[in-house]
């Protein structure tokens, strides 16, 4: 199975479905001369560096309306998830055919979202002499991996839900942040698509290990009851996409098979999790719910924030049974 994440991919379709919402979280002056209605998403362009010898397509480009005004202007939008030499040269290419093709003014910004380096990115491609500068050409950054977190929390913007987890984080914090991100995508109250579309980015780069999983539970549990219920939905969905992940992967090394590897992961989980929360359990009772299928299983994830002893286990699950 192939793991490797597209991140251009994932970063474009973020950026395109909440164009808007991108602009308003780091450049909200750009809002106040923007016409909200008038944003047209133009064909990729491809660049061919002749000095290099590569072909580079552009990631975003929009082209729109300064508000009250029959003029546009394009905002051209670059993601960058590794750092590369002379990028600041291959960002003012990209603007300067832009602008000879189209003959409108570009806004350039790029979002950085490698995890290293955490200097500062350069912002700026100059050309000048002695006694002459003959270019200074800037453009915006954002900087995923010099951001806190904790100051997008409280940001009511599918953006921030999305890239809190790409920002400067604390490896103890990786489980405190997946939780706030789902929180806050709970809160935003998006469509379906849009709300699988964020919860998905966050599970691809907070990807948890077993003792993060339980933590992230823990943090869960003390969010209010309509968001304990809401992330818990997301994170179920999630359990039924990996245990099609593993049918899929039957089809190769055989469909029980996969379907037995799948339903083991999850049932390893929820019983790693009730431990975490109720203690020590009993073998009898560990291996009845072994033997749950996936909807019980979905259902107990859902339950266990509400136990407090493991004979609230046993009652929920002899209620199931009845």
């Amino acid at each position: 199975m192939n793991n490797v994440i597209d991140h251009d991919r994932l970063f474009k379709e973020l950026i395109a479905t909440f164009f808007v919402e991108f602009i308003q979280l780091f450049f909200p002056e750009i809002i106040n001369y923007l016409e909200l209605n008038q944003i047209t998403f133009l064909d990729k362009e491809v660049f061919t560096d002749v000095t290099e010898g590569e072909k580079y397509e552009s990631d975003l480009v929009a082209q729109v309306q300064f508000r009250g005004q029959s003029s546009f202007f394009l905002i051209h939008l670059e993601a960058q998830s590794s750092s590369q030499p002379e990028f600041n040269r291959r960002m003012f290419t990209y603007f300067a055919r832009l602008h000879q093709k189209f003959a409108l003014p570009v806004y350039p910004i790029v979002i950085f979202s490698y995890d290293r380096p955490q200097k500062e990115a350069i912002r700026q491609y100059k050309i000048e002499f002695p006694d002459l500068k003959v270019l200074e050409f800037n453009y915006q950054v954002v900087q995923l991996n010099r951001l806190n977190w904790r100051d997008f929390i409280n940001q009511a913007n599918p953006v921030a839900a999305a890239l809190m987890a790409k920002m400067k984080i604390d490896a103890r914090d990786r489980a405190k942040v997946k939780a706030q991100c789902l929180r806050l995508l709970v809160t935003l109250r998006l469509d379906a698509a849009r709300m699988q579309l964020i919860s998905g980015f966050v599970d691809t780069y907070l990807n948890l290990n077993s003792s993060e999983e339980i933590e992230f539970q823990q943090e869960i549990s003390t969010f209010i009851q309509p968001e304990q219920e809401g992330v818990m939905q997301i994170t179920t969905s999630w359990m039924r996409l990996g245990l099609e992940q593993g049918l899929e992967q039957g089809l190769e090394q055989g469909l029980e098979q996969g379907l037995e590897q799948g339903l083991a992961r999850e049932r390893n989980l929820i019983i790693r999790l009730i431990k975490r929360k109720l203690g020590a359990i009993d073998v009898a009772l560990e291996s009845r719910i072994m033997t749950l299928n996936i909807d019980a299983l979905e259902r107990v994830g859902e339950a266990l924030l509400d136990f407090s002893t493991v004979e609230d286990l046993t009652n929920w699950l002899n209620a199931l049974d009845a």
